[in-house]
């Protein structure tokens, strides 16, 4: 045993004492920053857009409708951004009241209530930078004959080194209705293409209710009309409206169920290349003349394991700080959730079997392999194995009882991943969770005797790893 713990204390400090290491270790919180700020840096470093709208041909005129739709979108998108941004603070109700109010008013009207009603959330509000804006149309375009003629004065104007327009809108109609020619100065931008074919749709749409009988003001009052459909469940905390606090232990299944799944792979891969290092450079072979095979495959299990749980508490706290700085309501919430009804301990349980399941496989496979090439034969399928749960785990947010769900909780090698996303559901009783959570770890125990045998075969032995060789150390042969 003591020298099971000097082994697993080596293999934590020879990571630990690395800039590396900790250079990795936050880097997730740094791109998941980076996720979640690099849009919207994105979204106001892209210029606007500066757009001459021109009518083009007779009949009913396009132009203003245009424009005014055109300008719309801005507010439009405003409004969606300060909705959806109260609703961890005041939730998904209160949300939609923005939103009502918003279409109804405009983003100030919808920005003034979320101030009221989610004070902390909206303090960190910017308006983002509009993507277009209407310019006056050069005279050298007006004055121009239309077709040809025109088109090229465009085409002039948007090439120039000094120019002053990104896009010029040329609109006509035809007998299939109002359509346009869009000139932008640089092709691989559809931004005025997508704004103005929305455009064109809805001034479209209202000339066929209008050609029906049906008045400008009423097909804008159907536009408006946003139904009030409630979504409530017996299952909610108040028997009645579900919240963004009754999705929330779905998220946080996911969430814990994706850790397990980063997890996995980072402490997996380390203790694959650790083997495989120390094998390829014989330090194995000294450690084999002080300490038997299991020793250090115990050892090395345990010494990346305590790596791995270093990198949760990290991760937790960077996580449950930015949280409780930036949305301490959501903080308390999460908290509350992982506290009740045990639900951190099946966290703690599924994390621990799933971990060791990969962990004793990937030790083994490193005790065989000398180069990273010579891991690829095993370590393919093992990939694509776990490529399954990550998108059954999007399945069982929305439906965590779906047949297809069940089942694949059911196989040890899923079980972690899946009962971790379905567990805060509600929707899964005791018996199953224990029949699955004893099949994890009856796999877990399999796992690390077929281990144990292929790591003694492999450490002991120069054989290139292969199925032929992998299957011949499980049963007991070289």
């Amino acid at each position: 045993m003591n020298r099971t713990l000097i082994i697993a204390r080596r293999e934590y400090m020879a990571y630990v004492r690395t800039f590396g290491f900790w250079l990795s270790l936050l880097s997730l919180p740094l791109f998941a920053g980076l996720g979640g700020v690099i849009p919207m840096l994105a979204m106001n470093s892209e210029p606007t857009r500066s757009v001459a709208v021109v009518e083009v041909a007779s009949g009913a005129p396009l132009k203003a409708e245009v424009e005014t739709r055109l300008t719309a979108r801005d507010r439009e998108r405003q409004v969606d951004m300060i909705a959806a941004l109260v609703i961890p603070e005041a939730g998904i109700e209160a949300s939609r009241q923005v939103q009502a109010l918003g279409e109804r008013e405009g983003p100030e009207a919808a920005l003034a209530e979320a101030r009221r009603i989610a004070p902390t959330a909206a303090s960190g509000y910017r308006a983002p930078k509009a993507d277009l804006k209407l310019a006056e149309t050069p005279a050298a375009v007006l004055t121009a004959a239309p077709g040809d003629a025109r088109e090229a004065v465009v085409r002039d104007l948007l090439q120039a080194e000094e120019r002053t327009l990104d896009a010029v809108v040329l609109l006509s109609r035809d007998a299939d209705g109002p359509s346009a020619r869009v000139w932008s100065a640089k092709a691989a931008d559809d931004t005025v293409q997508n704004a103005v074919s929305s455009a064109l749709r809805e001034i479209a749409r209202a000339e066929r209710y209008a050609a029906l009988g049906v008045g400008v003001d009423s097909v804008r009052e159907i536009d408006a009309f946003r139904p009030d459909v409630a979504l409530l469940s017996p299952r909610s905390e108040s028997g009645g409206e579900v919240s963004f606090r009754d999705r929330l232990p779905a998220l946080i299944g996911f969430a814990f169920g994706f850790l397990l799944w980063a997890l996995v792979l980072t402490g997996a891969s380390i203790l694959l290349n650790s083997v495989m290092e120390e094998k390829s450079n014989k330090i194995l072979e000294v450690l084999l003349s002080s300490a038997s095979p299991g020793e250090i495959l115990t050892g090395k299990v345990l010494g990346v394991a305590l790596l791995t749980l270093t990198v949760m508490v990290v991760w937790g706290g960077l996580g449950g700080a930015g949280l409780a700085a930036g949305v301490p309501d959501v903080a308390r919430d999460i908290w509350s959730i992982l506290s009740r009804d045990g639900l951190i301990f099946y966290f703690l349980v599924y994390i621990a079997g799933g971990y060791l399941m990969y962990a004793v496989l990937f030790a083994a496979i490193g005790a065989f392999c000398e180069t990273p090439r010579d891991a690829q034969t095993l370590m393919g399928p093992i990939m694509m194995l776990l490529v399954v749960p990550v998108f059954t785990m999007q399945f069982a947010l929305r439906t965590p009882d779906a047949l297809y769900v069940q089942i694949l909780s059911w196989i040890p090698l899923f079980t972690p991943f899946l009962m971790s996303a379905r567990i805060p559901s509600g929707g899964v009783g005791p018996v199953e969770i224990a029949a699955t959570t004893a099949g994890m770890f009856a796999m877990a125990v399999f796992m690390v005797w077929i281990a144990g045998r292929a790591f003694r075969a492999g450490a002991l032995s120069d054989v290139k790893l292969s199925w032929k060789t992998f299957g011949m150390a499980v049963r007991g042969g070289r």
